[in-house]
Formats: C-alpha cells, sequence, structure tokens
C-alpha cells in the first residue's frame, strides 16, 4: 500500500490513475509508457476517483462515495489493484479520517491487495509506523516567494503539508481572502499545537468581533 500525499494540481490523481491505466495495458499486452516495466497480474482494478452524486437516485456526493467503496471492500481480493482518492473528504474531518483509516487498514490486513491512497489526511502516513506493507509518498513541490512549483515527480515520504492555500490563490481568489485564510490558518495551528495552553480570556466591548474561542485541540487518535 502507498499512502499519497500532496498538493491539489500536483498530480497525486494523475499518477494512480496512470499506474490503473499501465496495469490493464500491460495485462492486455499493449505497449506501456516506459523504457522497461514488471508489473504482477490482476484479477480486478478497482477505483474510487472523483465526486459526484446521482440526484435520480437521491443520493449524494458522499453517499456514492462510500457506496463505491463498500463495494470494493466486499469484491476486492489479495490479488486485485485498488485506487482511492480522498476517501472520507465529503463529511467532517473526523469522520472521514476515521473512515480513511479504517478503509486503509481493512485493505491491508483483511483483503492485502496493493493500493494506491491518495490523501489529505497526513495523520494516514503514521500507517507506516504500524502496519508492515504500508509506504509513505510525496508529489514533489518546491516554493518560491509565496508561490508552490510542481515538479511533477513522486517521491518516498509525507509531504509536510497540503498548500490549500497557496493554490486556492492560483485559483484567483481576491487577494484580501487569501489574507485572511493565511491568519485564520496561523490561528489554528497555534492552537491545535498547543494542548496545554489556557482559554483565552473573554474579549472586552471594544465594539469589534471577538474571535471564537478555542475547541479542544486535536488529538492523535491512532497512538
Amino acid at each position: 500500500m502507498q499512502i499519497l500525499t500532496g498538493p491539489n494540481m500536483a498530480g497525486k490523481s494523475t499518477y494512480i490513475r496512470q499506474v490503473a491505466l499501465i496495469s490493464l495495458m500491460a495485462q492486455i499486452g499493449a505497449y506501456v509508457p516506459a523504457d522497461s516495466a514488471q508489473l504482477g497480474l490482476v484479477d480486478r482494478i478497482f477505483c474510487r476517483v472523483g465526486a459526484s452524486d446521482d440526484i435520480s437516485r437521491g443520493q449524494s456526493t458522499f453517499m456514492v462515495e462510500m457506496s463505491e467503496t463498500a463495494l470494493i471492500l466486499n469484491h476486492a481480493t489479495d490479488q486485485s489493484l485498488v485506487i482511492l482518492d480522498e476517501i472520507g473528504r465529503g463529511t467532517a474531518t473526523f469522520d472521514g479520517l476515521s473512515i480513511a483509516w479504517a478503509v486503509a487498514e481493512h485493505l491491508h490486513d483483511q483483503i492485502g491487495c496493493r493500493t494506491l491512497f491518495a490523501t489529505h489526511y497526513h495523520e494516514l502516513t503514521d500507517l507506516a509506523q504500524a502496519k508492515q506493507a504500508v509506504e509513505n509518498f510525496n508529489v514533489a513541490v518546491r516554493e518560491w516567494n509565496d508561490e508552490i512549483i510542481f515538479l511533477h515527480k513522486i517521491l518516498p515520504g509525507a509531504a509536510d503539508k497540503s498548500y490549500g492555500i497557496q493554490v486556492a490563490r492560483l485559483a484567483g481568489l481576491p487577494k484580501p481572502v487569501v489574507e485572511r485564510a493565511k491568519s485564520i490558518l496561523a490561528h489554528l495551528e497555534l492552537h491545535s499545537t498547543k494542548p496545554e495552553a489556557k482559554k483565552q480570556p473573554k474579549a472586552k466591548n471594544t465594539g469589534q468581533a471577538a474571535k471564537p474561542e478555542s475547541s479542544l485541540p486535536q488529538l492523535d487518535l491512532f497512538e
């Protein structure tokens, strides 16, 4: 199992789709885009990539995602190839992370198939420390003058952050929105990394909106 992290637009989805397509091409005897390749046979290729709802059936994007994930878990074998992209993103953070972690554990422990798992849940990279057949990889990027440069390379190890705000700026979000997002991110990171931090005193009535009090810090649920 490869846990693949990296920012949006860096190529995570393209990479895992490429692996699935090359596996299919090789197995039917077609040429593959490589000087050489050694690939094992697979009985099926399962994909959970993309986001779409099914209005005619009354299914939300998250419901479709879970239905397709359930199909994979119920039918994949140890000879299957599974690619998963952003499992759990359609619901609350803790719910989504918990589902993604449980799915990864089941694929590793119970099914034992080859899996590529692209995710923004950096907590999932801890699986490499607990599971023998899990490795972390990341899509390489470089920062330069508050910009990100996509290198289109897959490297060993986990990504250090998601670069979501930089990508949002590239997409054209107004500068005040981007700057406000940076401020909020710094505030959230400050309070999520200091479990001993005391509660902030209530703001005085100065006519300005007070910052919301920090909720309980995010804990490592998988220690």
